[in-house]
């Protein structure tokens, strides 16, 4: 799967990751994905939970050893 912009939250807690993700899919186009790496346990909640709220699309999340590799395909704008 390709991925437009990878984003490295590793190290961070809850909330920063879902934060972090937050600013950067606002600064993507519709349709790119974004992966998120981060260490933190409340990733594997806060991830796809993040998605559903705010109509991103969670394409799943990819064990790393140390840490997890979440993708998001970023959803339509607001005002479309």
């Amino acid at each position: 799967m390709d991925v437009d912009v990878e984003l490295d939250a590793l190290g961070l807690l809850c909330p920063l990751p879902v934060l972090r993700a937050a600013r950067q899919l606002r600064g993507m186009a519709p349709g790119e994905v974004l992966t998120v790496l981060a260490s933190d346990p409340a990733a594997e909640v806060d991830m796809p939970h993040f998605c559903a709220q705010a109509s991103h699309d969670f394409l799943g999340a990819e064990d790393r050893g140390d840490h997890r590799a979440y993708r998001i395909r970023r959803g339509p704008d607001p005002t479309d």
